[in-house]
């Protein structure tokens, strides 16, 4: 299929009037570009109106409107926060692949939190034992069962108490208490040089946020019944572990073990035939390729067998790489441990978290959607 198509092709499937869909257009309801090959002529995104033509055709009834919120891809809350546009992700107005050039994790949080110049104070945290994502889990549930609501409490305190459970994050992940920026606690707890410092800097930076992704509307549900900082980065670290979410670094490394064992392009095949996903490629939300991919592998190159894979799957597929894979190579190239290219995406995300979690709680409101009921009749 087409992911995109010409304003009569919209037009038509949508029976709108072109007047309409220019309204669309300037409300971020479909997404246009400029036709590559004539300059005067507009292109709009086929899955922004392949999904209006769903919801067209079900009708605004109130049911199908509420579970429609909640499917994949859909707008859920307002936010101010994050948002992906033009193929690019931008954090307040500004672009991630920009910032992740210079910028730590630590500017990145003041600009989500909008906390100013607040600094960030670090703290003696006491580590549990086991391995590394047993001490983030274990850090930030024993602040979840002490730390207090953030209800009735002001901006400032919380923002103190925000990188107080980043910190704790940070300091589980590296195995023990330490000063400087978040990227060089990291790197010297895996033993990485200034320039492995740096990649993982960068790493950080580019998966901050990512709108409203299922971690994220798990930290926002969270935070709208008031609960604890603490607790709703514990929301977001629990859907992050799953392997559909922040937990693709083993189904990657699984297909690399295939395409060694199998031959590149006989493991691909059997995959499709089978139609088993290829993990690390392709994004729904970035059909022209993962700009957090493309910023991070444009810094360093891939191992040989990364590269030789990469490069059969874009053939035979057409999918680029997104930041699994790109994430996964570098944990390749620098020799962390297993478990890393999760710590390093919890890590990054809990800053997001946080920013939605104030944010959520600045509405007032509570995230309470309703059921449809599709089981036995009652009675």
């Amino acid at each position: 299929m087409n992911d995109w198509l010409t304003a009569q092709e919209v037009m038509t499937r949508l029976r709108l009037k072109p007047q309409t869909l220019y309204a669309y257009v300037s409300r971020g309801r479909i997404e246009a570009k400029a036709d590559p090959e004539e300059a005067r002529r507009s292109l709009y995104r086929a899955a922004d109106v392949s999904r209006l033509e769903h919801r067209k055709a079900r009708g605004r009834r109130n049911a199908a409107i509420a579970e429609d919120t909640i499917a994949w891809g859909e707008p859920v809350l307002a936010s101010s926060i994050t948002t992906i546009a033009h193929g690019r992700l931008w954090y307040r107005g500004q672009d991630a692949e920009a910032l992740a050039q210079t910028a730590r994790l630590e500017d990145v949080a003041r600009l989500l939190w909008a906390c100013g110049n607040a600094r960030f104070p670090t703290q003696c945290n006491a580590i549990a034992p086991g391995s590394g994502n047993q001490r983030m889990f274990a850090a930030i549930a024993a602040r979840a069962a002490t730390d207090p609501v953030i209800g009735g409490r002001t901006l400032k305190s919380l923002y103190f108490e925000a990188a107080a459970v980043l910190d704790a994050l940070v300091d589980a992940v590296a195995g023990g208490s330490g000063n400087g920026p978040i990227h060089e606690r990291l790197a010297a707890a895996w033993t990485c040089d200034a320039t492995g410092a740096d990649l993982i800097r960068r790493c950080l930076v580019l998966l901050a946020d990512h709108e409203l992704n299922a971690s994220t509307f798990a930290v926002r549900v969270t935070a709208s019944t008031h609960a604890s900082l603490a607790a709703c980065a514990l929301a977001g670290l629990s859907a992050l572990s799953g392997p559909l979410h922040g937990g693709m670094a083993p189904r990657v490394r699984a297909l690399l073990g295939e395409c060694r064992r199998d031959g590149i392009e006989p493991a691909i095949r059997a995959r499709l035939a089978l139609g088993v996903p290829i993990p690390g490629f392709g994004h729904p939300i970035y059909p022209e390729g993962d700009p957090r991919a493309r910023a991070l592998m444009a810094v360093f190159a891939l191992p040989a067998h990364y590269e030789e894979v990469r490069l059969a799957i874009e053939t035979i597929t057409g999918a680029l790489p997104n930041i699994d894979f790109a994430l996964t190579a570098l944990a390749s190239v620098l020799a962390l441990p297993e478990d890393a290219p999760f710590q390093i995406f919890a890590t990054a995300r809990c800053t997001g978290w946080i920013a939605h979690a104030l944010e959520q709680f600045q509405t007032g409101r509570l995230i309470r959607p309703r059921a449809r009921y599709v089981g036995p009749e009652p009675g």
